[in-house]
């Protein structure tokens, strides 16, 4: 009995401590206005990444300041940190100004469970911002994420605050393919993007050299080469360049808007773009094209090839007089990419610019209409299809498991349909272009601002076995180009679940956007951002709602 009550009276002491310590804890007081603004953006590489969460917090007038010691990130399952190189976290009284921000604290360690800044700061009655700035190391990872599950403040003596995040983000690192003024280009636009057999991503572009405008103007295809997934490129090289055909200036000589293609058989890549030759600088191409077939006329439909991984390239390739017919006002490609069917046909999407007076749509005098054009002989020849359905322009084209042509259209009427019938154009063929069918989702199923857009087929292992899935990129918005999400189809593109959606940065940007296989298991995405190209990575598994 003896030896029990001397160990009661030692356990007494501390137990008594610690009930003392939990009740002792004292309650906050109940905030005014507390939130997170989590943006969707990407962390990218050599470029920095403020305020890429924020949190607001409004203590209330008579209360006395608290003290904030640390904020902790709780993460969301198979969450990577390892492509970060610091947290930093700066403070402002928001009645002030945000240029008066204040660093709290600031870490380099990290797991995959948690993040957490330590730091001091005296919350006074007011309004509190802090932000959060992400800074990524020079090789990190493209395949890497994590998500933010909720964020924790400690008050040390007072009870800890949890705020759960408003949306399920995962952010990713991202690399500035082509940054605004680089190599003395005012803006890059129009990717496209292609994955050959060694694993070469080759990536094409605008190159717009005095200003964002489209054709006519000073404009060259530029093109990046990288041999390690996107980790890192080459330097960029221009492989269309038409200089000063004719006797007129490159001002006068532009050629953009291009198109990749890769025959995986020959192993050879192909690029079409449109070119012209004649209207002045200011001149818009679209509206001042004619009909007819020289280039002083009308637009060229112009190739350009390699045959050796992108090494090097041949000189520009017209083919106008194969495919075009003289009564159209412009031929142009897709742009984005093309394909190579397993038979060896080549594929690029196309849109034609018909007068058509009477019988135009809307009240104007022309219409539009998105088709293909092919190549039965490893690009020897090409023959053109009809149109798929009328006021459609920028195409994709996609084979689906019973082997017909699905074309996935900027339907022009959109730019004023912001309804339920807002949506891509979607028609199939089975015959090469010869006849179209309206598929089901056709302006119903994917929303659009009327934007170019990006769609691509591939064979997925789902659950052991390979299925073809679709995936289709851009701005999920009808009324801004906004959102840049990639979204799957296992069903041939009738239904595009939202758990089987990924949505990569919500801020406005030009919005056109190209995606390849990198690899089985790896998406690619090329897509612009204002006068300048962003590439992502992301895993098939993260796309299909595998990653929670």
């Amino acid at each position: 009995m003896k030896i029990k009550y001397h160990l009661f009276s030692l356990l007494f002491p501390l137990a008594f401590i610690l009930s003392c310590s939990v009740t002792n804890q004292r309650t906050l007081p109940e905030f005014s206005h507390k939130n997170i603004i989590l943006k969707k953006i990407p962390l990218f590489i050599e470029k920095k990444n403020n305020n890429a969460v924020e949190l607001e917090l409004t203590v209330p007038e008579g209360e006395e300041p608290l003290e904030l010691e640390s904020i902790v990130f709780h993460l969301g399952k198979n969450s990577q940190t390892g492509f970060l190189e610091s947290v930093v976290v700066q403070h402002a009284k928001t009645e002030t100004s945000k240029d008066s921000l204040s660093v709290f604290g600031e870490t380099k360690k990290f797991n995959s469970e948690q993040i957490k800044i330590r730091g001091s700061l005296t919350l006074e009655a007011g309004r509190h911002l802090l932000s959060f700035n992400f800074r990524i190391k020079d090789n990190a990872s493209l395949e890497k994420s994590f998500r933010i599950k909720n964020v924790e403040l400690d008050f040390g003596a007072k009870e800890n605050l949890i705020l759960e995040t408003p949306a399920d983000f995962a952010y990713r690192p991202a690399k500035v393919l082509r940054a605004a003024g680089q190599d003395n280009c005012d803006t890059y636009r129009i990717p496209g993007l292609v994955t050959t057999n060694n694993g070469t991503l080759i990536a094409v572009y605008d190159n717009r050299y005095d200003n964002v405008s489209d054709l006519q103007g000073n404009i060259d295809i530029g093109m990046s080469r990288s041999t390690d997934g996107g980790q890192s490129w080459e330097p960029m090289r221009v492989i269309m360049d038409m200089g000063e055909w004719g006797g007129r200036p490159e001002n006068s000589n532009g050629i953009g808007d291009p198109c990749v293609l890769y025959d995986h058989i020959t192993e050879t890549l192909w690029v079409a773009a449109l070119w012209m030759s004649g209207p002045s600088p200011d001149a818009g191409l679209w509206w001042d094209s004619k009909p007819g077939m020289t280039p002083e006329e009308t637009g060229q439909f112009m190739l350009t090839k390699s045959t050796d991984d992108g090494l090097s390239w041949s000189d520009p390739i017209n083919i106008t007089k194969q495919i075009k017919d003289p009564e159209w006002q412009l031929l142009l490609q897709g742009p984005g990419r093309g394909i190579t069917l397993d038979d060896g046909t080549l594929v690029f999407p196309a849109q034609f610019k018909a007068d058509l007076g009477e019988k135009a749509i809307d009240g104007g005098q022309y219409t539009c209409h998105s088709t293909i054009i092919y190549s039965h002989d490893s690009g020897e020849t090409w023959h053109i299809g009809t149109g798929a359905k009328p006021n459609t322009t920028e195409s994709q084209v996609a084979q689906l498991a019973d082997g017909s042509l699905m074309l996935n259209m900027r339907d022009d009427r959109n730019r004023k349909i912001k309804d339920e019938t807002n949506g891509r154009a979607v028609a199939v063929t089975s015959d090469l272009g010869k006849t179209w069918t309206i598929h089901p989702s056709s302006n119903s199923v994917l929303p659009e601002p009327n934007c170019m857009a990006s769609l691509i087929s591939a064979d997925v292992e789902i659950d052991g076995q390979k299925q073809k899935v679709l995936f289709f990129s851009n701005p999920n918005n009808r009324e801004a180009r906004t959102n840049l999400t990639i979204k799957t189809s296992l069903d041939s593109g009738n239904t595009w679940p939202e758990k089987n959606q990924a949505e990569l940065n919500e801020t406005r940007g030009f919005g056109y956007s190209c995606m390849t296989m990198v690899d089985e298991n790896t998406v690619g995405i090329l897509y612009e951002g204002v006068k300048e190209l962003y590439f992502q990575k992301i895993s098939v598994r993260d796309i299909l709602g595998g990653f929670n």
